[in-house]
């Protein structure tokens, strides 16, 4: 029927900007929420003096995105030169000293260094592999190489791998596997991504081949 067909065509149209729209005001209202959390902090320190003033702030919408990402572009500037990056790792050595919660601030700040680094190659690789059982291939991203007693235990050249799931590629599985198994892609990640997420709809523009060595 025609009208199936451009309700169809239609939902194809506005679907990718409703969704990223969605995203979008998902992202603005954590923001705001995590900047209210904030003024209801400061409120409870002086009620007096900056509780009214406070409060007409919570109620600007998109507020919380303007100053986060003030702070986070004031905060690199300030740790970019010397003076800063010393009372950066007086920052850290301070949050390393305090039991339990070292231990997350820790493990989540190698984590970010690693993802983030100019210089690291986490997800900077795209990887085919065959998951979960041989015969049957998925897309995967190279995070590192295994190292310390689990290099020791394995032997051999292995690489750490990320499968990420479809079309959720934020939760995922981690593996280990021999070099000699996995393909390395020519594809970038933002079209590996895109495989995943569609997934295998939408197919990425994939380089050309090099020949053999």
């Amino acid at each position: 029927m025609p009208i199936k067909k451009y309700l169809l065509t239609g939902l194809l149209v506005w679907l990718p900007l409703a969704i990223t729209i969605w995203v979008l005001l998902w992202l603005i209202g954590l923001l705001d929420a995590v900047f209210g959390g904030v003024l209801t902090g400061l409120t409870a320190l002086t009620p007096d003096a900056n509780g009214p003033s406070l409060e007409l702030l919570r109620h600007i919408p998109g507020l919380g995105v303007v100053l986060v990402f003030s702070v986070l572009v004031l905060t690199g500037a300030l740790v970019s030169n010397v003076a800063g990056r010393w009372w950066l790792k007086q920052w850290d050595r301070l949050f390393t000293h305090i039991p339990v919660f070292k231990s997350i601030y820790n493990s989540v700040k190698k984590v970010s260094d690693t993802l983030f680094s100019s210089n690291g190659n986490a997800f900077r690789t795209a990887l085919l592999v065959q998951y979960p059982r041989p015969g049957s291939w998925t897309i995967a991203f190279q995070t590192g190489t295994p190292a310390g007693e689990v290099a020791a235990h394995l032997g051999g050249d292995f690489v750490s791998v990320y499968v990420p799931t479809t079309p959720n590629p934020t939760s995922g599985f981690f593996l280990m596997l021999p070099r000699s198994e996995v393909i390395e892609l020519h594809m970038s990640v933002d079209e590996a991504l895109t495989y995943v997420i569609s997934m295998g709809t939408v197919d990425p523009s994939v380089a050309a081949a090099k020949p053999p060595q």
